[in-house]
C-alpha cells in the first residue's frame, strides 16, 4: 500500500474513502450492479461468458471491498509509531480467495442472492478458481493461517513470500505411477487478488567478487560488492482479510525480473537466443515453487531463492524504515521484528548485516545487535535433510558478500563457543555454521542470529533441545520454546463445512466460535442428545457423498456412503508412513480373501498427496497405492467391504472437500520424526476421530480428547530410546502371521503381476533391521489400533458422540491462539485500532 502521506493529503484521502466506501456496499444490488459493470464494460463479456470471466467480474466485485478497507488499514499504520512484525515464508499456501473473502466480509449470502438474481451460482464461480500456487504443504497453510489470525486480531503483521508463475507442479496418476506437469495458476491473467506496486521494485545482487578499502579520512574499512547480476524484486500486495472487523492485512510477494527485457544489440545482430537469456535467467528465479534439487544447477536455483526472498524482504524493510525515521538505526529492534518461518528465508542474517554495515555504514558491534534484537526463527522439522546446508563454495561464488559475512558471523561465535567450553573441539564442531566438509549449515546460522527459537509443538520443543538444536539451548536456553501450531476456524470449519456451522450456531445460539474457537467445548453438552447426534450424522453422510462423487469423477472408485471413510492426506514421504497404511490394507484384503470377514467394518480408504519429483522411493509408494487400489478394485469378492483411492492434485480446495468427510484421520508418522502436523487440526475440528502415534501435535490431540476417541499406537516419547537399535525383520515375521501374509503378497508380485520386481527396493526397504521409518515394528500395534477404531465404528451413536467430542476440544488448536501465543512471547505487538467512522463507511449493508 501507499507511504504515509501529509497530514492534509491523509485527511482528504480519508474522506474520500468514505464518500467511496458508502457507495460501495456489501447488499445485494451494490454486489450485483458492480459485477454486471466489470462483467460487461472491462471483461468486455455478457452473463453467458465462459465461466471464468464470470468468476473473474464477481472477483473483482469482491476485492473492490476489501481494497477500501484495506487503504484505511494502511492509513491506521501512519497515525503513529507502531511495532511491526515481518513473516517470511517460502510458502503461503492460500488456496482459493473468493470464499474466504466472502466470509470474512459477511457478504456470503448478499453475494449469492446478487448472482441468484442474475441465473449465476455462487458455488459454481468459486470452483472456477484454481489455487494460488504459493505452497506445497503444511508450512504453507500453517503461514496462510497465522496470517489469517493476524488479520482477524488486527495485528500489524505482514507476509513476505514469492510470487511464483508456477506451483510445485500438477500431479496426473498415469498407469498408477505419479506423473509431474506445470501448475500454471497464472495461465488466464493475472491473480485478480493482487495489486502490483512497481513503484517499490528492490535490486538484488548476485556473484561478482568484494573489494575492501580503508577510508583515508576517517580510517573506516568499507567493502564493496563487485557484482556480476542484477534481478529485480518487483512487489505483488494481496489483501488477507480479518474476520469482520475492517482490517485487512498484507501478503507481500516478490516476482523476479530482469532490468532490461532483452539485449537490444544482440537481437538485431540475429542472436535472438542471447538476446533473452539475462531476461530468463532473472524470471527463473520465481518460475516454480521447489525446483528439483537433485542437479548442481537445481541447487543453485533453490539457492538464488532463498537469498531472493530475504534480500528484497530486508531491503523493503530498511528502506520504509529510512523513509519514516531518516538514517537512525537505533530504534529500529524496538519498532520491527522478523519471524523467519522454517530455515528457508536464514539468509535475512548476513543480508539485514550487509545493508546496516555496507549501504549505511553502522560498525559491526552495532549492526549485530539490531539483528539478534529482531530475528526469531521457527524450526518446523527434525529431519536432517530438512535443516538446509548449501555448499560453502557455491554461496561464496553467487554470494561472495554473503559468504564473507556468514564466515565472520562464524568466526565470532567460534570465540563465543571456545570461551564457554575451552577444550571441547568435538563441541566446536557439531555447533559451527561452516562445517568441517565444507556446507553451510543455514539452520545454524538461523538460531545464532535470532533472539527466539521455537519449535511448533511441545514435543517438538523438547527434542529441538534435547537432539538437533543440543549444544546451542545448553549456551542459550532462554532462547528455546514450543508454539503449538493450529488451523483458522474460519477457512476449516465455518467455510468448508457449512451445513455443520448452521448446527452448531443453532445449537449454541451464538456464532462467535469463528474468533473464540474456545466456545466450541459447549457441544459436549449436546453429545448425549439423540436428535442432535442424528443430525451431526445425517451432515455427515451429506458431506460424505460430496466427497464419494468426487473420487468417483477423479479415480473411478465407487466408495459406499455406508462405509468409514478412512483418510491419509499429506505429502507423500517415508517418515509420514503411507507404506505401513497400505500394508495394514492389504492384510485387510488378505483376511477377506481367506473368509475372515466376521464382525467386519466397511472401509473405505483414501490417499492423496504429491511426492517431491526427486524422491524416488515416494513415487514408489504412490504406484504401490494405485496397485493396490486397482487389485482390490477389480476383484468383486472384496468389493463390498473394502475401497481404496488415491485422488490426484491434492490441494487445499481438496481437503475443503475431504475434511468434512473424514471420520477417521490417520496420523501414523514415525515417532520422533513429525514436529507438529496441521491436518490432524483441521479434520479433528471437522468430527474425525484420530488413529495415530503419539508424535508432535498428536500427542497434544490425544490429551485433549482422551484415549477413547483417538486410537494410539507404538511408543511413548519415553520408550523411543528403545527403538532406535537395530530391530529384527525376521523375528517380526516369525511372530506376526497376518504380517508374513501380507508381505508374501506384495513378494509374489500379486498386485503387479506385469512387473513381478517393481517393488524389490520397497521390500528391501522394510526388511531392513536399520529402516528408520519402523514400518514393520509398528505393524502388530497399528493393526491393533485400527481394529479398535473398527470396533468403535460399529456403535454408531458411540461414535458420534466421540465425533461431536473431537469438534468440541478442536478450540485449542485454533491458530489465533497459536497467534496470542507468539505475539504475547516474541512479537509484543499492540492491536492496530480503527476508527469508528471508517468501520461504518465500509458499508456492511446498504449504499446511499
Amino acid at each position: 500500500m501507499d507511504e504515509a502521506p501529509s497530514t492534509a493529503a491523509g485527511a482528504a484521502s480519508n474522506h474520500w474513502l468514505e464518500r467511496i466506501a458508502r457507495a460501495t456496499g456489501h447488499d445485494a444490488p451494490a454486489l450485483r450492479d458492480d459485477f454486471l459493470g466489470y462483467l460487461y464494460k472491462r471483461l468486455g463479456r455478457s452473463l453467458g461468458a465462459e465461466p471464468f470471466y464470470r468468476f473473474r467480474a464477481f472477483a473483482y466485485t469482491v476485492a473492490d471491498r476489501l481494497m477500501l478497507d484495506w487503504q484505511q488499514t494502511w492509513n491506521a499504520y501512519q497515525r503513529e509509531p507502531l511495532r511491526k512484525a515481518y513473516f517470511l515464508s517460502m510458502e503461503f499456501l492460500i488456496g482459493r480467495s473468493l470464499g474466504n473473502a466472502l466470509l470474512n466480509l459477511g457478504a456470503e449470502e448478499a453475494g449469492r442472492h446478487a448472482l441468484e438474481e442474475l441465473g449465476q451460482v455462487l458455488e459454481e464461480l468459486e470452483a472456477v478458481e484454481p489455487d494460488a500456487g504459493l505452497g506445497n504443504g503444511g508450512l504453507g497453510r500453517l503461514a496462510a493461517c497465522m496470517l489469517d489470525s493476524c488479520a482477524t486480531q488486527r495485528l500489524p503483521v505482514l507476509g513476505y513470500g514469492l510470487r511464483y508463475n508456477y506451483g510445485m507442479f500438477r500431479q496426473i496418476i498415469r498407469e498408477g505411477w505419479q506423473i509431474e506437469e506445470p501448475d500454471h495458476w497464472l495461465k488466464n491473467g493475472a491473480f485478480p487478488w493482487e495489486t502490483p506496486r512497481p513503484e517499490y521494485t528492490r535490486i538484488v545482487r548476485f556473484g561478482g567478487r568484494t573489494h575492501h578499502y580503508v577510508d583515508p579520512h576517517t580510517g573506516w574499512l568499507y567493502v564493496h560488492w563487485d557484482h556480476d547480476e542484477e534481478v529485480q524484486a518487483v512487489p505483488y500486495d494481496v489483501p488477507v482479510p480479518g474476520y469482520r472487523n475492517g482490517y485487512v492485512a498484507t501478503l507481500r510477494l516478490w516476482s523476479s525480473s530482469a532490468p532490461e527485457e532483452f539485449n537490444l544489440s544482440k537481437f538485431n545482430e540475429g542472436d535472438y537466443y542471447e538476446a533473452v537469456d539475462a531476461k530468463n535467467a532473472a524470471e527463473n528465479i520465481t518460475l516454480v515453487l521447489y525446483p528439483n534439487d537433485a542437479s548442481a544447477s537445481g541447487k543453485e536455483l533453490r539457492l538464488r531463492q532463498h537469498y531472493f526472498l530475504a534480500s528484497a524482504c530486508a531491503q523493503d524493510v530498511i528502506q520504509q524504515w529510512v523513509a519514516a525515521n531518516g538514517p537512525d538505526f537505533k530504534r529500529f529492534a524496538e519498532f520491527n521484528v522478523f519471524q523467519i518461518n522454517d530455515t528457508h528465508p536464514s539468509f535475512l542474517v548476513p543480508e539485514l548485516i550487509r545493508l546496516f554495515i555496507d549501504e549505511h555504514h553502522l560498525g559491526w558491534e552495532e549492526a549485530w545487535e539490531i539483528v539478534t534484537h529482531c530475528l526469531a526463527y521457527t524450526n518446523h522439522t527434525l529431519l536432517p535433510e530438512a535443516l538446509e546446508t548449501w555448499p560453502a563454495a557455491m554461496v561464496q561464488r553467487v554470494l561472495p558478500r554473503i559468504y564473507e559475512i556468514i564466515a565472520e558471523i562464524d568466526r565470532r561465535f567460534a570465540l563465543l563457543v571456545h570461551a564457554k567450553w575451552p577444550n571441547e573441539p568435538e563441541r566446536h564442531a557439531r555447533m559451527a555454521i561452516l562445517s568441517d566438509d565444507g556446507q553451510v549449515r543455514m539452520a545454524h546460522l538461523a538460531v545464532v542470529g535470532s533472539f527466539s527459537v521455537n519449535g511448533v509443538s511441545a514435543l517438538h520443543g523438547k527434542l529441538l533441545v534435547s537432539s538437533v538444536f543440543r549444544d546451542h539451548a545448553a549456551l542459550w536456553p532462554q532462547k528455546f520454546h514450543a508454539k503449538t501450531n493450529g488451523v483458522t476456524p474460519r477457512r476449516w470449519l465455518a467455510q468448508c463445512n457449512p451445513a455443520l456451522s448452521a448446527l452448531i450456531d443453532e445449537t449454541l445460539g451464538d456464532p462467535g466460535w469463528r474468533t473464540d474457537a474456545l466456545r466450541l467445548q459447549a457441544l459436549e453438552a449436546y453429545a448425549d442428545d439423540a436428535e442432535f447426534r442424528r443430525r451431526w450424522r445425517e451432515i455427515k453422510q451429506h458431506n460424505k457423498a460430496r466427497l464419494a462423487q468426487r473420487v468417483l469423477h477423479a479415480a473411478g472408485i465407487e466408495f459406499p456412503l455406508e462405509a468409514m471413510f478412512d483418510v491419509q492426506v499429506k505429502r507423500i514421504h517415508e517418515y509420514k508412513r503411507q507404506l505401513l497404511n497400505v500394508l495394514h490394507l492389504i492384510h485387510l484384503y488378505d483376511r477377506i480373501k481367506r473368509g475372515d470377514a466376521a464382525e467386519w467394518t466397511p472401509r473405505c480408504a483414501l490417499f492423496a498427496g504429491k511426492a517431491a519429483p526427486g524422491y524416488a522411493m515416494a513415487k514408489k509408494i504412490v504406484k504401490l497405492i494405485n496397485d493396490v487400489a486397482h487389485i482390490i478394485a477389480l476383484d468383486p469378492d472384496v468389493a463390498p467391504l473394502l475401497k481404496v483411492a488415491f485422488l490426484p492434485d491434492y490441494g487445499v480446495s481438496t481437503l475443503e472437500c475431504i475434511a468434512p468427510a473424514t471420520e477417521l484421520s490417520e496420523q501414523i508418522p514415525t515417532l520422533g520424526k513429525e514436529a507438529s502436523g496441521t491436518g490432524n487440526m483441521k479434520l479433528m475440528m471437522n468430527g474425525a476421530l484420530t488413529i495415530g502415534t503419539l508424535d508432535g501435535a498428536n500427542l497434544e490431540l490425544y490429551e485433549a480428547v482422551g484415549a477413547e476417541a483417538f486410537f494410539s499406537f507404538g511408543p511413548r516419547f519415553d520408550e523411543m530410546g528403545a527403538l532406535r537399535a537395530p530391530h529384527d525383520p525376521d523375528q517380526l515375521l516369525a511372530e506376526d502371521e497376518d504380517l508374513r501374509r501380507a508381505l508374501a503378497l506384495l513378494e509374489s508380485g500379486h498386485f503387479n503381476p506385469f512387473d513381478p520386481h517393481l517393488y524389490d527396493d520397497v521390500l528391501a526397504a522394510l526388511k531392513n533391521p536399520h529402516d528408520p521409518w519402523l514400518v514393520l515394528a509398528d505393524f502388530r500395534s497399528y493393526a491393533e489400533a485400527q481394529r479398535r477404531a473398527a470396533q468403535t465404528y460399529r456403535d454408531p451413536e458411540l461414535w458420534t458422540r466421540l465425533s461431536i467430542r473431537n469438534t468440541a476440544r478442536s478450540g485449542i488448536f485454533s491458530a489465533d491462539r497459536t497467534v496470542r501465543e507468539y505475539n504475547e512471547a516474541i512479537w509484543r505487538l499492540h492491536p492496530v485500532e480503527l476508527q469508528e467512522s471508517q468501520l461504518q463507511a465500509h458499508g456492511r449493508g446498504a449504499r446511499t
